[in-house]
């Protein structure tokens, strides 16, 4: 369903949630009995072996992930600080490990509340593909297990906030050009991720990216992704004078399999073989369908605002869409209603925001980008038919190295509010330890 509001997520109530929940207030947390979990028999809460995460090779050197992963981990191994978020189908904590002062986040789901909205399916959606993920600029799942009719995911916590909050505190609530090119660069490697495993993620907008300690972004909730196939393939510019120009030259593939991120269907390493120049790696779920009516109002795409149904096209317009905002402060099809709203998409044309002196070039390139990404016919829009591998080429990221993108400098670096230590040492000292200790950190929850 589409939400009703763009920050609906940080706004709605708990009353839907078990009598544990609406106990909980904003304030540190000194023991686990406001969720009503201390009555939970302790043989109850374990991780099953056969739910054990595999390894996460691009984690391997975090302590924080290495700290948390070992068998039989439950809710008790943990203390919860602080409710950092509510949003659709959980809600979230500041969490650490006893004797640990590294934070991690904490989704906990009513499972018994979800039932009674029929939002399971969404929730084993996320778990499903938290589980498949090892990537940068996406979650990590560091730990899982049950309490009761309670489902918790630990993950990753990112105290830099979300890029909707960091945009409004730029100048003219708004993001330069440059650094607008280094958000959208990093998301558009995380899509490309996505979409080779066949994932649709359908929910991107700045409340879902949210900004690690070190500056890096990483994308959130996966509730309402789609899973599909994806067809890898190397394809090499074509020769044919008939089907090819200069300036758009065309492509033809060569074998492949198929990516999936369907049960069973996982794809095997394979030796890494430099690609000859002028050839692409496409990985695009372009066969995926669906007809759910899902997103963010000013988000979605005119396929999905009409009523029909949709494919891995609506995270291309969802990604104009956000580079816009980044860079002129607000969506292109925004209206007092929702109702309007979708009408925009489907009717009002793109439009720019005209000034007084000319845009530069650089700004010309986003335009254009974002013109070709807001198409409004899904197959004809920048990015349909080979994903990223059409979106990188284009002039707005040029002389960007996307293979060393983690490597740039953010436009902003955030950084703990303290300094972690190692587990062991202290007793049970760390973050939320004291009161002053908990005052001391509740900057760390301001974009929240």
């Amino acid at each position: 369903m589409l939400d009703r509001n763009r920050d609906s997520d940080s706004e709605l109530s708990l009353e839907a949630l078990n009598s544990g929940y609406s106990s909980m207030s904003s304030d540190s947390c000194s023991s686990y009995s406001r969720l009503s979990f201390e009555l939970i028999a302790p043989a109850a809460t374990q991780s099953s072996p056969e739910n054990l995460l595999t390894l996460k090779p691009h984690r391997s050197s975090d302590f924080a992930y290495s700290a948390v992963r070992r068998t039989g981990l439950t809710f008790r191994d943990f203390r919860l600080i602080r409710r950092i978020g509510a949003g659709d189908i959980g809600t979230v904590y500041l969490c650490a490990l006893r004797n640990c002062s590294d934070y991690y986040a904490m989704k906990v789901v009513d499972k018994e509340a979800l039932a009674k909205k029929n939002k399971v399916q969404r929730a084993e959606m996320e778990r499903k593909i938290l589980k498949m993920l090892d990537h940068p600029f996406l979650p990590t799942l560091h730990a899982e297990f049950e309490a009761s009719h309670f489902s918790c995911i630990v993950m990753e916590f990112c105290s830099g906030g979300d890029l909707h909050s960091l945009r409004h505190k730029q100048p003219h609530k708004r993001f330069s050009l440059s650094s607008a090119r280094f958000y959208a660069a990093e998301i558009l490697v995380a899509l490309e991720y996505l979409h080779m495993l066949g994932i649709i993620y359908r929910d991107l907008k700045p409340e879902n990216v949210l900004v690690r300690s070190d500056g890096h972004i990483m994308l959130s909730d996966f509730d309402l992704s789609l899973c599909s196939d994806a067809i890898p393939a190397v394809e090499s510019p074509s020769c044919s004078p008939e089907t090819a120009t200069p300036s758009t030259p065309s492509y033809t593939r060569g074998a492949h399999m198929p990516f999936s991120c369907l049960p069973n269907r996982f794809f095997r390493s394979r030796k890494v073989q430099t690609l000859a120049p002028n050839r692409l790696f496409v990985a695009e779920p372009v066969d995926a369908r669906s007809c759910s009516f899902v997103g963010t109002h000013e988000y979605v795409s005119p396929e999905v605002a009409s009523g029909g149904s949709h494919g891995n096209a609506v995270d291309w317009w969802a990604f104009g869409i956000f580079i816009y905002e980044m860079i002129y402060g607000r969506t292109p099809f925004a209206a007092p209603s929702n109702e309007t709203t979708l009408r925009n998409i489907i009717k009002k044309p793109l439009e720019f925001p005209t000034s007084p002196t000319p845009p530069s070039a650089s700004e010309l390139h986003a335009r254009d980008l974002i013109s070709g990404l807001l198409n409004k016919d899904p197959v004809s829009r920048l990015g349909s038919k080979r994903g990223a591998a059409d979106v990188k080429k284009h002039p707005f990221f040029k002389s960007l190295n996307f293979a060393l993108v983690r490597s740039l400098t953010p436009p902003e670096i955030p950084g703990l509010k303290t300094t972690p230590r190692r587990c062991g040492g202290g007793g049970g000292g760390g973050v939320g330890s004291s009161s002053s200790n908990s005052n001391a950190q509740s900057t760390a929850f301001e974009y929240f």
